[in-house]
């Protein structure tokens, strides 16, 4: 069979394999002895989940993350040029998502070797299932600036959109600043905007939520410190 640059999905916090993973998966991380990974711990913990047999010194993990130059990734390709097919594994969810992995796929595919994404779950996609929102339209933009005149004239912008073009619009925060951006949401949006917020998405304590701006203050759910997707529609 020819090479491949696997995508690797992982569960989104301790949910269990099985819960979110096909058995098919398990399958291909059998056949690989290259991983790029973004933290080379928990990737080899993620591995053990799959198979308590695999031997992780018998595996080569190359590291992936914001210091890694170009030339580096084209050295971590290298096993495909020899016949050898290589994982990526992401810290949560699907690789290249909102990931670095975004950079190794872009090389493999300009150097045409064969790249397959594994099925996965993805809190991006999930959310949006459950929100209610459009589905046909929708753009997820990340973090939003730090700055908070900034992040307000931000919001405005996706609000803005989402009336203009009929999008829904997503977006996230670093965990400990959930609660932060959701009061802020709360000020600057319309009282019948639709904000839908996703924390914790497959896990135990999973809450996915639809209500109107107005409907949500003082009612707001505590977010520190759990993974969040922010949605906002009308």
């Amino acid at each position: 069979m020819q090479p491949a640059l696997y995508l690797i999905p992982v569960t989104l916090g301790e949910t269990s394999h099985e819960q979110v993973l096909p058995a098919y998966n398990r399958e291909v991380i059998l056949t690989l002895r290259h991983f790029i990974v973004e933290n080379i711990r928990t990737a080899r913990r993620f591995l053990k989940k799959t198979d308590p047999a695999i031997v992780i010194d018998d595996l080569t993990f190359y590291e992936l993350n914001k210091h890694t130059t170009p030339e580096e990734v084209t050295g971590y390709l290298a096993p495909l040029a020899k016949g050898e097919s290589v994982g990526i594994i992401s810290e949560a969810g699907c690789p290249a998502i909102a990931d670095p992995g975004a950079d190794v796929v872009a090389m493999a595919q300009r150097q045409g070797y064969r790249v397959v994404p594994l099925v996965g779950p993805s809190s991006i996609l999930m959310a949006l299932m459950a929100s209610g929102f459009n589905g046909q339209s929708f753009a997820f933009h990340g973090y939003l600036p730090i700055d908070g005149g900034e992040r307000t004239q931000m919001i405005k912008k996706l609000e803005g959109r989402v009336y203009g073009e009929n999008q829904t619009q997503l977006f996230i925060e670093t965990p400990y600043r959930n609660n932060k951006l959701a009061e802020e949401l709360l000020r600057t949006c319309r009282p019948g905007s639709r904000l839908c917020i996703a924390s914790n998405i497959t896990c135990e304590d999973e809450s996915i939520r639809t209500r109107t701006i107005k409907e949500w203050q003082g009612k707001l759910p505590d977010m520190n410190k759990k993974p969040t997707i922010f949605l906002l529609y009308k």
